[in-house]
């Protein structure tokens, strides 16, 4: 079909495209204030938000769960002091769990022994002393639970548990304390005594350090105890 001549007025026009109808060529600029829209040009920015902006949910820098400042958060490693705090208790829980066993071991000894006498009274009394002795040391082994458990549960307790070992540490250093007035008196009390006085000086020392070491240990690691749990 022909169009007539491009110059003549009477001849027949091509057809023009619709204005305001984009052709097959580049895009057209949007008016002020309307955001481009993607037509078959380069892919517009995803927005930030869900799942793999900056910000977003759950991959981004400060996102859900995974960034630094996210939830549920980073591990949170136990501070040194806490876990010199845990080893003396293991420790201390595992010597006194020990001693009670040898306390019931000693008390079946003395009660046998004396249960071949010919004394009656010495054999009742045999018995009675070994009954107290086995008494004393399922007390001391039931009471090493308390160290024992309180450093087992340390790696996921809460403040409770800082508190439990805070408890502990406190009475260890209480008695330690008095060991050492005790010792000190008694060297000043006798010139000929400061050998066996001055060993028996250094456990009691040694259990003040260890009690002061749980005390300030765990005290310091309140942020660590107090961590939100999820």
């Amino acid at each position: 079909m022909s169009f007539g001549e491009p110059h003549n007025p009477y001849g027949q026009q091509p057809p023009q495209a619709p204005q305001g109808q984009p052709g097959y060529g580049y895009p057209q600029q949007a008016p002020q204030g309307i955001p481009p829209q993607g037509g078959y040009a380069y892919p517009q920015q995803a927005p930030q938000g869900y799942p793999g902006g900056p910000g977003g949910y759950p991959g981004g820098p400060g996102g859900y769960p995974g960034g630094p400042g996210g939830y549920p958060g980073a591990h949170m490693e136990m501070p040194g002091g806490a876990k010199a705090a845990r080893v003396i208790l293991f420790i201390l829980g595992s010597l006194q769990a020990l001693l009670g066993l040898f306390v019931i071991i000693g008390g079946a000894v003395f009660a046998s022994a004396l249960s071949g006498s010919s004394s009656s009274s010495a054999e009742e009394a045999g018995a009675a002393v070994g009954i107290g002795f086995v008494i004393g040391g399922l007390f001391l082994i039931g009471l090493a639970l308390w160290p024992i458990l309180t450093a087992a549960k340390m790696g996921k307790g809460r403040n409770g548990v800082r508190v439990s070992g805070i408890v502990y540490g406190s009475i260890q250093t209480f008695f330690a304390v008095i060991s050492v007035l005790v010792n000190l008196a008694a060297v000043g009390a006798s010139e000929h005594s400061g050998g066996p006085t001055a060993i028996a000086l250094l456990p009691a020392l040694v259990s003040l350090a260890l009690g002061l070491t749980i005390v300030i240990g765990l005290a310091k690691a309140g942020d660590y105890f107090k961590r939100p749990s999820y």
